[in-house]
């Protein structure tokens, strides 16, 4: 087997996906059939830099070539050889965002992340123009309220893109951008696959009465769907990539793709009536839709599958990280006992005690907003943990508590597209909390009253999503994506499903109840001061984040 492998690696026929999630840069290397032949990382924070959540473009590169260079050593470690050539590259990221350059290719102004949540008179304003959910992340959204604020760069943007457009870009000089990445930037039409033209004449007008100049329809990059030439790693991106200087120039790249495309991709979950549910530093649900919403709806986005269908999207900015840090903390208590556990046997300890909590986790409340959460109305988060006299405190129920903190505001956001008639068969988890048993996989089925799957790979998350994407330029000929994942890629279903359990189906229904006549608790947390969202992510556990993605 190693000496195959190794003749893959030798002569380019393997596929490479990095994605840049919150918290960690993951590369991962795939064999012609899909198999992963190869892994590194690379651990990163965000920061606050005039009081927004940025990465500086120094630790996009560092990042990048650390994750990169611990693969390319796993690969000779295990298959004696390390890759020159490859079939194919992909890039993905945390979707949204704004990076904005100059006609020089020059930075304006810091990275601004989907974290931030200053956007919101831009968002309201383009939503009530265009008829359509403008969230406050989209880069848009970033683009005209910077118009609205004066700010004195905007005059010089020459281009306007996501952090995986940045990177394809440096890597390729093309500036393309995936559908599905598009989509969180501006408004897609289904039905061209592009942005849609009647919106974005609105959105110039708009721009336009404050800033004539400015042509937000210029700042944008093309848009391509899923197995589209996206162009070839440059020398100077190959230098990039890999500074040993192994890695040899003209390898070709897809398109570049959001965190949720790629756990779309990752899980098989892009015909419709499918979805999926990707948990990391934020959660998020997709549902690929079998038509058109009927109405605008605040909590739900709109966005594109990388081949370009409709999908709603229920995006929680606030994931798995409080759960992670509570697990930190008692990691520390385990060791202070003498007990040398690493963090996934502390964390699939306490993910086994929350499966013992009662059913509606003991009358205790938490709130894991580390950061503004707009489905809940909040504009900044405090984590909480609330219980009354009357409570159960035990470690079951405590950490029942935070594993359903996880879900409960995905759960508001979904019971809006239960009342627009959506349906979904099943939904798929993904995301480094769903491999410990199934314990998360049967909260997820308890909060959606729906069916949940696991598939084997589902930790494996957005990197081998987007390397999935890159083989896919072999394919894209001869299959949709779709069919492509469905023949090339899941033809033996491997997914481990449960069905919701009454019983748990009610007990959330009760903690439920508690979190949202508990928001006001929330409300009196975040007025009576104390720093802004600050602190966040750095105990984040898991791979799928917005990372995502998914």
């Amino acid at each position: 087997m190693t000496e195959d492998v190794r003749q893959i690696i030798t002569e380019g026929k393997a596929s490479l996906g990095v994605e840049f999630g919150s918290t960690r840069i993951k590369a991962c290397l795939i064999g012609p059939d899909s198999t992963v032949l190869a892994v590194g990382g690379h651990e990163w924070e965000n920061e606050l830099v005039d009081g927004r959540w940025s990465y500086s473009l120094d630790a996009v590169w560092s990042g990048l070539q650390a994750a990169y260079a611990e693969l390319a050593a796993e690969a000779e470690a295990r298959h004696g050889v390390r890759p020159a050539t490859l079939a194919a590259i992909g890039v993905s990221a945390m979707m949204h965002g704004y990076l904005a350059f100059d006609d020089e290719g020059e930075l304006l102004v810091p990275f601004r992340t989907w974290r931030n949540t200053s956007t919101g008179p831009a968002a309201a304003e383009l939503t009530e123009a265009l008829g359509f959910n403008v969230p406050l992340r989209w880069s848009v959204a970033h683009l005209y309220q910077a118009v609205l604020d004066d700010e004195p760069h905007v005059p010089h943007v020459d281009k306007l893109m996501t952090l995986a457009v940045y990177v394809h870009w440096r890597l390729t000089a093309r500036f393309v951008a995936g559908v599905g990445d598009a989509s969180g930037m501006f408004p897609i039409d289904p039905a061209t696959g592009g942005y849609d033209a009647a919106k974005l004449r609105v959105a110039d007008e708009l721009i336009g009465r404050r800033l004539p100049e400015l042509s937000l329809s210029a700042l944008l990059p093309e848009v391509l769907p899923a197995g589209a030439d996206a162009g070839a790693l440059t020398p100077e991106g190959a230098a990039l990539l890999d500074p040993s200087g192994t890695l040899q120039p003209g390898i070709r790249l897809c398109p570049p793709e959001g965190d949720a495309g790629t756990g779309m991709v990752a899980t098989g979950a892009v015909a419709p009536r499918t979805g999926n549910v990707s948990v990391g530093t934020s959660v998020f649900a997709m549902v690929v839709l079998e038509q058109a919403l009927a109405a605008v709806h605040p909590e739900i986005d709109v966005v594109a599958t990388p081949d370009g269908a409709p999908v709603a999207m229920v995006h929680c900015n606030n994931g798995a990280s409080e759960l992670g840090a509570w697990a930190s903390v008692f990691g520390q208590f385990a060791r202070r006992l003498g007990a040398a556990a690493d963090s996934d046997t502390v964390f699939a300890a306490l993910l086994g005690a929350a499966a013992d909590g009662d059913a509606d986790a003991g009358g205790l409340l938490a709130y894991n907003f580390l950061s503004g959460e707009p489905i809940a109305g909040l504009d900044e988060g405090r984590p909480l943990v609330v219980r009354t006299p009357g409570s159960s405190l035990t470690l079951a129920n405590f950490m029942r508590a935070q594993l359903y903190s996880v879900f409960a505001t995905l759960r508001l956001g979904m019971e809006v597209l239960g009342g627009e008639g959506v349906r979904v068969d099943r939904m798929l988890g993904h995301g480094g909390v769903f491999r410990t048993a199934d314990v998360a996989q049967r909260a997820l089925a308890a909060a959606l009253n729906v069916p949940v799957a696991v598939r084997a790979s589902a930790s494996e998350g957005g990197a081998w999503g987007i390397a999935l994407l890159a083989a896919y330029l072999d394919a894209a000929d001869e299959l949709s994506l779709s069919a492509y994942l469905e023949q090339r890629v899941f033809a033996r279903d491997d997914a481990s499903a449960v069905d919701p359990e009454p019983g748990a189906v009610a007990g959330f229904d009760d903690f439920l109840a508690r979190f949202r006549a508990g928001l006001d608790i929330e409300r009196a947390a975040v007025a009576a001061g104390g720093d802004r969202d600050e602190g966040g992510d750095r105990t984040e556990r898991t791979d799928g984040d917005e990372g995502e993605t998914a």
